[in-house]
């Protein structure tokens, strides 16, 4: 999945996990991205492992979000940036649900998914997120170094950091957290489920947690080349989501999606 429109390059995919490829089992993580004009929307989430149909939820849940993120993105897209953009992303989220829940019906809890979202509107970026997906941004530099930001993640929903918030929970509006940045360095943004939280994320001794810059640095490099992504650079990056390395560190499916900036001319 990759586009090269709306200011950005964009290339990511979600794929099965060591348990779901050992078992048979479909991957219920999904990922989605879409563009109006100027705007972009990136969509992430992961669906309940415990729940029959969550694949399903995943998938609908990122669709819906393309769809609906981007239409109101387009047509009222904040300038300048605050509340205004908080209240466009709140708005929009309620969309998504009321369908989700139509769409579902009394089985809605079978569809359980988080969903993480990301509008690129050309003077600010807005982040909504359900649930344990992260966002990594890349802006500015440090004596020579590319700098990666960890965007705050919603609260946990419970006493034990397992504990997650789908669009399907009963208080969910409750646990939706939003950001809206405005910065013109950001030249690189990524999405992904829990699944690779170990890989791209680490924790300091004093228990705060930031990109790891390594990982994070290498997966936006191998998209900073200009033109179309190539087929060869897709079937990489699937290598290395089901390679062992990763499946290590976790065995859970596994969603990255990535957006670069084009080069201004």
């Amino acid at each position: 999945m990759a586009a090269d429109r709306a200011g950005w390059r964009i290339h990511g995919m979600s794929v099965e996990g060591y348990r779901h490829r050992r078992d048979g089992l479909p991957c219920q993580d999904a990922c989605a991205h879409t563009d109006a004009g100027p705007v972009a929307v990136l969509a992430v989430a992961d669906g309940a492992g415990s729940r029959p149909r969550s694949d399903e939820g995943s998938r609908l849940a990122v669709e819906l979000a393309a769809e609906h993120f981007v239409r109101r993105a387009a047509a009222q897209a904040p300038s300048p940036p605050g509340e205004a953009v908080h209240a466009l992303l709140v708005d929009a989220y309620r969309e998504v649900t009321k369908v989700f829940l139509e769409t579902t019906g009394a089985s809605a809890a079978d569809f359980a998914t988080t969903l993480t979202v990301v509008v690129l509107a050309p003077d600010w970026l807005g982040h909504l997120s359900v649930g344990d997906g992260f966002v990594v941004l890349r802006a500015g530099s440090e004596d020579g170094e590319r700098q990666f930001h960890l965007l705050p993640q919603p609260v946990a929903a419970g006493e034990y950091s397992n504990e997650t918030v789908f669009l399907t929970s009963p208080d969910a509006a409750r646990w939706v957290h939003t950001d809206c940045v405005a910065d013109p360095g950001i030249d690189g943004v990524l999405l992904s489920t829990d699944g690779l939280a170990q890989a791209a994320l680490s924790r300091s001794g004093g228990g705060a947690t930031t990109p790891n810059a390594s990982f994070v640095d290498a997966v936006f490099r191998s998209l900073d080349t200009p033109g179309p992504v190539s087929e060869a650079a897709h079937d990489n990056l699937a290598a290395l989501l089901r390679s062992d390395r990763l499946t290590a560190l976790n065995a859970d499916d596994k969603t990255l999606l990535r957006a670069v900036r084009r080069t201004r001319r």
